[in-house]
């Protein structure tokens, strides 16, 4: 998974009766916002990887704790947004890797993909029937807590739309983690990821914060606590303390294994089933995109013209947005052939001005680099 793997442009089709809803027309300017946010507590590097379109010209930078960095990209940018964590630069290059994760060549200004694991941010701002396309992704491994959050960007078909039902959140770092009965919105006034107390997020309620601390299976961590003792760990091994900061690779990631991997003899729906990397990571973070054929839920389907804020470190508990709005019909329809993820099959909360949902399943994401 460490080589840049590519796919083609295919088309994205859906069941059309499902589909019948007024697009707003974009915005004249010809560029869409996109904010990088970081609210962890430590400088973290973002990268920028555009697969269509144009992109920011800053595909890589240095990020404060508590900053932000407005970009803008062209309305039909296809790409993905990851953050990079424990870098150390000389003069903006490091000799080999300069990154614990998602380095990208050991230079602060990106070309390609990073190096797994790393939490995703996928985007294709124009897909097909007008429509934008956005997900958190962990297929490929989990790094950093993240958060997507749609900006109205001026069109009012988006405006109109309640925000709770477009800002996913996945936090799977302990460090992160707010309690089990979270409630942003207590004081009636307070705000969290662009939603209040009229629109709250649902979240997550049955995690514990010692399940998050523990989630990452032992043999995919990719820094395991130190063997205590006489140099074995013990059995079980869940009482062994693990870093806050454990960045967790997917079983496809580390051992590109065709039945991880959803390739070869298991290349189909139904003949890939999720491994144990993926029932964690989407008992962790239900709205996240988790596997090859991840048929329950994982991606987010608006009008086009909107802009994104990608939130780092958002704090509060991992959104179940699409799980709670499941009750819409459910559609099979192809798939991408995407290199260690392929087939690309996926599960789409589809959202209109009028605040329809309707879950569709195996969509084209269409030409995404994994």
């Amino acid at each position: 998974m460490r080589s840049i793997l590519s796919a083609s442009l295919a088309g994205l089709t859906f069941a059309q009766q499902h589909m019948k809803r007024k697009v707003e027309s974009r915005q004249s300017s010809g560029t869409i916002p996109l904010v990088i946010v970081n609210q962890c507590a430590d400088i973290i590097y973002p990268a920028i990887l555009t697969q269509g379109g144009t992109g920011p010209s800053d595909t890589g930078f240095e990020l404060d704790s508590s900053a932000n960095r407005s970009l803008t990209v062209s309305t039909n940018w296809q790409g993905r947004v990851w953050g990079r964590t424990n870098c150390t630069f000389t003069n903006g290059q490091s000799n080999g890797q300069a990154c614990q994760t998602g380095d990208c060549g050991g230079v602060v200004a990106c070309k390609g993909t990073g190096q797994t694991p790393t939490t995703l941010a996928e985007f294709n701002l124009e897909g097909a029937n007008s429509q934008t396309y956005y997900d958190i992704s962990i297929v490929d491994g989990y790094n950093l807590p993240m958060a997507i959050v749609l900006l109205p960007n001026g069109v009012s078909t988006l405006a109109g739309i309640p925000p709770n039902e477009t800002n996913p959140s996945c936090v799977g770092s302990v460090g992160n983690l707010a309690s089990q009965n979270y409630n942003p919105y207590s004081s009636g006034s307070q705000t969290f990821l662009g939603t209040n107390s009229s629109n709250q997020l649902p979240f997550d309620t049955s995690v514990s914060s010692q399940q998050v601390s523990q989630w990452c299976p032992w043999d995919l961590q990719v820094n395991p606590p130190s063997k205590p003792g006489a140099g074995v760990y013990p059995y079980p091994d869940g009482d062994i303390q693990r870093p806050v900061f454990n960045p967790c690779y997917s079983a496809c990631a580390k051992y590109n294994d065709a039945q991880d991997c959803c390739t070869g003899q298991y290349d189909g729906a139904g003949k890939c089933s999720p491994n144990y990397y993926s029932k964690a990571a989407k008992t962790i973070c239900p709205d996240a995109y988790s596997y090859a054929y991840d048929d329950q839920s994982s991606s987010f389907v608006v009008p086009q013209g909107g802009g994104f804020q990608v939130v780092f470190c958002p704090g509060g508990r991992s959104t179940t947005i699409i799980s709670s709005k499941s009750s819409g019909q459910v559609q099979h329809s192809g798939h991408i052939s995407m290199g260690s993820r392929n087939p690309f099959k996926r599960g789409w909360l589809m959202i209109d001005g009028t605040g329809l949902q309707v879950l569709v399943l195996a969509c084209l994401f269409g030409a995404l680099m994994i």
